[in-house]
């Protein structure tokens, strides 16, 4: 089977670099890469020409559409039999697509996600974050499990293949931005293809490298939820609404602390225990004191985030109706 790699890019020249560097020791070799650069000021050109005697990688400039609009870009011009997306801020192991074709010919899947995980290269911020969105006390926990919490298994664009069929069938993404993974993955469930999880096949996800650009995605993330929901109304389901009741939970744990009531106490309780389950998982899993202290930023900072930008939107958009 010949997979077709596909990587939206949008001002990252260096990520691209560091991904390629990876995809030059895949064990399996049946694989062209097909980079889409979507209208960005800083391109990737001559780092993508230079792994042409490397990988069979094509490149591709286009006005900037979004990266959903990207990626149906490459499904047009791509060979191979199954489309594989990731993420440019991905490094992937080398023997990532050998774990999918033996998967694929074992028990085939019309599509498939797979879970994500820290390198040992990445900044301690950097592995906060990443148990923050796979940590079981936050909303990331239902990221990389087969069985979604509430739902279907929905596989994420960072690491993410379907079928040449798939593509035949139902068109690619329809919306670029604002959870266009999601809406896509109900959508071919929808439609009747077998979709599940590789758990083997994992990514090493960079994220953001910063709490501020983190806050700003998880914000983003929230809004994207809403925007789910005017698609397929049904899919917003009691979990999706968490975030948000921890959000106001803490505001009013804020104002019961500054007006002295008496059940701020239990409200500093609940805080606390929280914290101490967050902070001693994450050191049980990365062995680091810093990164589980940075750890219970990140999900702080992640609940938070996703709650306000879901109550925004939803307030917005389906309490005033607005577009």
């Amino acid at each position: 089977m010949k997979f077709s790699i596909i990587i939206p890019l949008y001002n990252r020249p260096q990520e691209i670099k560091e991904l390629l560097e990876t995809l030059v020791l895949q064990t399996y070799k049946d694989f062209e890469v097909l980079v889409i650069e979507d209208g960005s000021v800083k391109d990737a050109a001559s780092i993508v020409d230079s792994f042409k005697n490397q990988l069979n990688v094509r490149y591709f400039v286009k006005p900037n559409a979004g990266q959903g609009f990207a990626r149906n870009y490459a499904f047009e011009r791509a060979e191979g039999d199954y489309f594989i997306i990731f993420d440019s801020d991905c490094l992937i192991p080398s023997d990532y697509l050998e774990i999918v074709n033996n998967s694929l010919q074992t028990n085939w899947l019309d599509a498939y996600g797979g879970p994500d995980d820290a390198h040992p290269s990445f900044t301690p911020i950097q592995k906060a974050i990443s148990y923050s969105m796979t940590s079981p006390f936050t909303t990331g926990g239902i990221r990389g499990n087969k069985q979604a919490i509430g739902g279907q298994f929905h596989p994420r664009s960072f690491n993410m293949g379907i079928s040449r069929q798939v593509w035949e069938k139902a068109g690619g993404f329809i919306i670029t931005r604002l959870g266009e993974d999601i809406e896509f993955s109900i959508r071919i469930h929808s439609m009747g293809f077998k979709i599940g999880l590789i758990p083997d096949a994992k990514v090493y996800h960079k994220r953001r490298t910063s709490f501020y650009q983190f806050y700003k995605q998880l914000h983003f993330f929230g809004r994207a939820r809403i925007n789910i929901y005017k698609f397929f109304p049904g899919s917003l389901k009691l979990v999706h609404f968490f975030p948000s009741a921890f959000t106001i939970f803490l505001i009013f744990s804020l104002f019961a602390n500054i007006l002295a009531w008496p059940i701020a106490q239990l409200c500093n309780i609940f805080l606390l225990v929280l914290t101490l389950l967050i902070f001693f998982h994450a050191w049980a899993k990365n062995k680091s004191a810093k990164v589980a202290f940075l750890s219970v930023i990140a999900a702080f900072i992640q609940l938070t985030a996703y709650g306000l930008g879901f109550i925004q939107d939803f307030w917005k958009r389906v309490i005033f109706k607005q577009s």
